[in-house]
């Protein structure tokens, strides 16, 4: 088990579809527990498997609610139901999210109220989650990650102007680049 270095934007592994997980053995159990000693030291509340360059359809995610309930677990090979994201605009305050794969910056971007995740787990059973609110948008914001999308290419005009700048003036936008939490700093 050891942590990951994480990829930055621009990397193809993050702008392509993951694949399905289809060989449910040890070294997929070395990869959920080395994403979960990542996310940890990052910290974060999710981490696609293409966040640290591996093409698969899984994630995992740590995150507690506003009722104190810890969700933690992993998602292999999920499906994602959502609601309509409501009409308007992102609030500044309450829509802000950020990016392990674009770290240290956050802009507002109105996703679903709720979604419902449906994958398996390591030993192949069953998950399913009705998520609401924050649970929801770390299960779309990760979901998004399998399908090639980073949260910065939904951003509307004015945020996505800005996201173009900071990734040009900071060299991002490229292949091989990467972070390693514990290590670097990119989070400040």
């Amino acid at each position: 088990m050891a942590v990951r270095s994480i990829v930055i934007s621009g990397d193809p592994v993050l702008h392509s579809p993951a694949l399905p997980v289809v060989d449910f053995d040890d070294d997929l159990r070395e990869l959920v527990q080395d994403m979960f000693e990542t996310m940890d030291a990052a910290p974060g509340v999710g981490l696609a498997a293409t966040q640290v360059g591996v093409p698969l359809r899984l994630f995992t995610y740590n995150f507690l609610d506003d009722d104190d309930c810890l969700w933690r677990g992993v998602a292999i090979n999920p499906e994602l139901w959502i609601t309509p994201v409501p009409a308007g605009e992102a609030d500044e305050d309450e829509d802000v999210e950020g990016c392990l794969s674009y770290p240290g910056e956050r802009f507002p971007l109105l996703r679903s109220p709720s979604a419902i995740l449906r994958a398996v787990d390591l030993e192949q059973n069953p998950v399913e989650i009705h998520a609401e609110d924050w649970l929801a948008r770390v299960f779309q914001h990760e979901y998004d990650h399998l399908d090639g999308t980073l949260y910065v290419d939904r951003l509307d005009h004015f945020y996505a102007k800005i996201a173009t700048k900071i990734t040009r003036k900071r060299g991002w936008g490229i292949p091989g680049l990467s972070w390693m939490p514990g290590v670097d700093n990119l989070e400040d």
